[in-house]
């Protein structure tokens, strides 16, 4: 299973990335939520605050669920973090952050993580 940060997290039912750590959880992956408010996520995740709450060098795999503007005071901590892939979620897509991840050999993807579980390819 691939450890799983979600950046962007949200308490609302109605989000996707609240029912992407549902069904991250379901499909048996270890997740890790981050928000920017404390909160509880799908499958009662607590949505975590702090960047040092998340280990750093277990993340294999960071799905995002805010738009590039949002992202770029991440960089520093996404790379900090080295995942083998970045998931660009609609509506998350950056071509500028997408670039700076192929120079560091990490795999930028333009995808839907919901699709992705369902269709058993993540």
């Amino acid at each position: 299973m691939k450890p799983t940060l979600i950046l962007g997290a949200s308490p609302q039912p109605d989000r996707y990335a609240f029912l992407a750590a549902e069904m991250l959880k379901s499909y048996g992956h270890e997740v890790f939520a981050f928000g920017r408010r404390k909160g509880e996520t799908g499958a009662g995740l607590p949505i975590l605050i702090n960047q040092s709450e998340v280990p750093d060098n277990q993340i294999d795999t960071i799905t995002l669920y805010m738009n590039a503007e949002v992202q770029k005071s991440y960089y520093p901590w996404i790379f900090q973090l080295n995942p083998k892939r970045v998931i660009f979620n609609p509506g998350a897509e950056n071509p500028e952050l997408a670039k700076m991840l192929r120079e560091r050999n990490i795999e930028p993807l333009e995808a839907c993580t919901l699709v992705m579980l369902r269709s058993r390819i993540y």
